[in-house]
């Protein structure tokens, strides 16, 4: 039933993040056990040899948030532009103000978008530019991931994921001051058209259930 509520919070993405709003920030993060907790022949199966490409056998979560607006985030496969650009593209408007942190993936993002870097090496904070509005929905994500549910499954990830995005995009404002009664209203007016079933849930009908 959890997963269904899940299934309804999920964004299609109606519409594109960017153009004349703020500034878009753009950033991933990597969703797994802690190594500390980890047996050692799984920290041997999982990062002996690997590249940080790939996430280091954890989970890659791509995200992108525009100031004073919404945020939208995907799991992708690895750390790559083959994975990253797709989403970019999906979700944020072409000549959008975007913000990175210095990462190889994002180095030709010029040529779509108004592109500014952040070097992490030199700071966290260059004037207007830097990436914390991202990364304080990924300290979000983590809380709830590691306080809440204590372990979630890579299948099932993205729907937890849903589940925050739709927190943080119906969080209350100045302007717009919604409560838990106001959220759920929300949900239950975006069940139409999301059906969930247990073979979906379970993963027996051998593909993932569909998430934006």
């Amino acid at each position: 039933m959890l997963h269904r509520f899940r299934e309804a919070m999920t964004d299609n993405g109606s519409f594109k993040l960017g153009g004349q709003g703020g500034p878009v920030e753009m950033d991933e993060t990597f969703v797994g056990g802690k190594v500390r907790n980890m047996h050692r022949s799984k920290i041997r199966k999982n990062f002996h040899g690997m590249s940080t490409q790939g996430g280091n056998g954890k989970a890659v979560v791509m995200g992108m948030l525009q100031r004073g607006g919404q945020v939208r985030v995907q799991v992708i496969e690895r750390r790559i532009k083959k994975h990253i650009a797709p989403v970019v593209s999906a979700n944020v408007e072409e000549n959008s103000h975007v913000i990175t942190d210095e990462a190889q993936v994002y180095m030709d993002m010029h040529n779509t978008y108004y592109h500014e870097v952040i070097n992490h090496m030199e700071g966290y904070v260059r004037e207007h530019v830097h990436t914390n509005g991202i990364e304080n929905f990924w300290a979000l994500l983590k809380r709830g991931l590691g306080g809440t549910y204590i372990s979630v499954e890579p299948f099932h990830l993205q729907a937890y994921v849903a589940e925050q995005v739709f927190r943080y995009n119906n969080r209350a404002t100045k302007d717009n001051p919604l409560n838990d009664a106001d959220r759920f209203a929300i949900v239950m007016n975006q069940v139409s058209g999301k059906r969930l079933t247990y073979a979906e849930l379970t993963g027996k009908t051998g593909q993932l259930p569909q998430q934006a």
